[in-house]
């Protein structure tokens, strides 16, 4: 069997031409929300490349990132760079990609990684929560038809991602015998990566090829930026977000769930400034 045919679902299984463009179209929000995730999953080689070479000699978990991994978030960013193209038609999305690649890829490299494997898969699982979580919430703010079940696709990737990372986090775990406060500061790092880094470079070009004559114009893009995000805060899935995170720090059951709820009220500003 091709791993294609393997994919939980394909590009080809989608049909664009029924996007109901009316819907989408004057939503600059969604339009930047959009354009700025296909541009990172469009990326993902090169930070799979990074995690192969990270647990090499672990053949098991190697063959999951380079043969699954990798293909389902490259047909992430293929899928939602279509889906922009057909919407927004004059957007030039190659010359973007470029721009964003040049600076992000020399950012993205192996010292980002943890240097603990076990404590890398516990920061992969905050990776694969922040994107679930952006999914789900662009899932909940659209009502375009296509771009619902393509974003439901994409969020059931990430969770499915997820628990693939946890179930090989726990194996680490046992291996490596770190304790609580190293995998809760593995996680707080990666959560501060998320937020100053990925989504601000690529919504940063996004602006720049949107608005050449405001390039470099900090309010201007803060603005842009910030109305944007308050759009996506107001439909994380914060109690779905606070689970995943608080998972891989392993608490009883009884503290898990007493501390659900008020980190709950604080999740959307852990993925979101």
């Amino acid at each position: 069997m091709s791993y294609t045919q393997s994919l939980p679902w394909t590009l080809e299984s989608i049909d664009f031409s029924r996007i109901d463009k009316a819907r989408v179209r004057h939503d600059e929000d969604l339009f930047f929300l959009l354009c700025s995730a296909s541009f990172v999953e469009s990326g993902s080689d090169l930070y799979t490349h990074n995690l192969v070479d990270h647990f090499a000699g672990d053949q098991e978990l190697q063959t999951w990132l380079s043969q699954h991994w990798e293909h389902e978030e490259l047909q992430h960013g293929r899928a939602l760079a279509t889906y922009v193209r057909a919407v927004w038609p004059e957007f030039d999305w190659e010359a973007g990609f470029k721009a964003f690649w040049d600076e992000y890829g020399a950012m993205c490299t192996s010292e980002q990684l943890e240097s603990s494997r076990g404590l890398e898969l516990a920061a992969r699982c905050v990776v694969e929560t922040g994107t679930a979580s952006l999914y789900r919430a662009l899932n909940d703010l659209t009502d375009e038809p296509v771009l619902k079940q393509l974003t439901n696709h994409i969020k059931s990737d990430e969770v499915r991602h997820y628990k693939h990372f946890y179930q090989h986090y726990r194996q680490y775990r046992e291996r490596e015998g770190f304790g609580r406060y190293q995998v809760f500061r593995a996680i707080l790092r990666r959560v501060n990566e998320i937020k100053s880094e990925d989504g601000d470079v690529a919504m940063r070009h996004v602006f720049n090829r949107c608005y050449p004559q405001h390039a470099g114009d900090e309010a201007e893009f803060r603005r842009i930026n910030t109305r944007a995000q308050a759009r996506l805060k107001r439909n994380i899935p914060a109690e779905m977000t606070v689970k995943m995170l608080l998972k891989p720090l392993d608490f009883p059951a009884r503290l898990q769930n007493a501390l659900e709820k008020p980190l709950a009220k604080l999740a959307e500003k852990l993925f979101l400034h």
